[in-house]
């Protein structure tokens, strides 16, 4: 049975590169992006504070806090600790409950996961052993190219991609090193990396019984050149939420939320 509450609850996820949190209420109040630096738990009691103090709400108002991603078991003040798959599902399935495939590409892992009607996890592929593919690979190889992740889509755009091999970081390192010698454009080289970033999706999401609607999260998300790349290769549209990375955050807010609001715990 669902209560009338009035708190609120947050949902922290603590990644490698970046701790995203989420401030809930029924309806996303409040949502923070910050470096994780050094110290996943430092980074999200950030978080946590700079949320209160946006919403100009009090400490004792926030009545459950759930963190998630690679850092959470070092979030020692959260009520409790939830997987990024389960976390991901929800935040997707809120905004969009017509999504039944999420790709999510993150700063150090990138996953597949496939949800059924009530938005439930029924199956997942993870790619943690290496970065092949994340947001680290790209800032590696946009540094590469003196640019950067935020400016790539700008440099990539109308390019003919060069055709990049390797997803290891390391040799992919090698490879673009070796066509910059050999006198390829920059622009050509980002073009390359997008395109072999997004056949490393579309074998990820080959992983998995692909279903309509298909959800792309994650950092990497923010890359329009990218999506449209992989729109292309699978033959269907793909959904954007307004702020790709703060999906996970917002489904351990959500948990949280209905916590409280369903259990009564």
């Amino acid at each position: 049975m669902i209560r009338n509450f009035s708190g609120y609850s947050i949902g922290i996820d603590a990644g490698s590169v970046a701790t995203k949190g989420v401030l809930f209420n029924g309806k996303l109040v409040k949502e923070i992006v910050i470096p994780t630096g050094w110290s996943p738990k430092k980074a999200s009691e950030e978080a946590c504070k700079l949320l209160i103090k946006d919403a100009n709400i009090k400490r004792e108002e926030v009545k459950k806090i759930i963190a998630t991603g690679y850092g959470r078991v070092s979030i020692d003040f959260a009520d409790k600790t939830i997987t990024e798959i389960t976390c991901h599902a929800k935040g997707a399935y809120f905004l969009n409950n017509k999504v039944r495939t999420i790709l999510d590409i993150g700063g150090q892992d990138s996953k597949t996961i496939s949800l059924d009607e009530k938005g439930n996890v029924c199956d997942f592929f993870m790619n943690d052993k290496c970065a092949a593919g994340t947001g680290r690979f790209l800032q590696v190889m946009t540094n590469l190219l003196g640019s950067e992740i935020s400016k790539l889509d700008k440099l990539a755009e109308g390019a003919e991609p060069e055709k990049i091999s390797s997803m290891c970081t390391v040799f992919a390192e090698s490879e673009i090193v070796s066509l910059l010698a050999n006198g390829a454009s920059k622009e050509s080289i980002a073009a390359g990396i997008i395109e072999s970033i997004a056949n490393r999706a579309v074998s990820m999401l080959n992983k998995i019984r692909v279903v309509d609607e298909i959800a792309f999260t994650g950092g990497v998300a923010k890359s329009r050149i990218l999506t449209k790349c992989i729109e292309k290769k699978i033959r269907k549209p793909i959904y954007i939420a307004p702020n790709t990375q703060t999906i996970g955050a917002l489904g351990a807010a959500v948990i949280g939320w209905e916590m409280l609001n369903i259990r009564g715990n």
